[in-house]
């Protein structure tokens, strides 16, 4: 699946915004907070076409029950934002496979 989240984002409605022009750190407690299942990756691995950029370790949010995932997604001069999009079952896989071992 080619897929990259700013096209994503302008042009589709189905996504949700948990949180914007926020700093970094919470985000990521938002994310541990709210998400079902929580995996860790590295700064600079590419989600949905995206690089996350973060402190590490960085959490994804992923509920396969909705096939979704919830990240940080910063832009340069609008901050971070956390994000949920839906994805498909292969995506949530490679992105677990992303996971840091603990």
């Amino acid at each position: 699946m080619s897929f990259c989240i700013e096209t994503y984002l302008q042009q589709s409605e189905d996504y949700e915004i948990h949180l914007s022009r926020a700093g970094f750190r919470e985000c990521a407690r938002l994310i541990e907070e709210k998400a079902k299942t929580v995996i860790h990756i590295k700064p600079g691995e590419k989600i949905l076409g995206a690089r996350i950029i973060g402190i590490p370790p960085v959490p994804i949010g992923i509920d396969t029950g909705r096939s979704t995932v919830m990240m940080p997604y910063t832009k340069p001069c609008y901050g971070t934002a956390v994000i949920e999009v839906p994805v498909d079952e292969d995506e949530i896989r490679k992105i677990l496979q992303m996971g840091e071992k603990e």
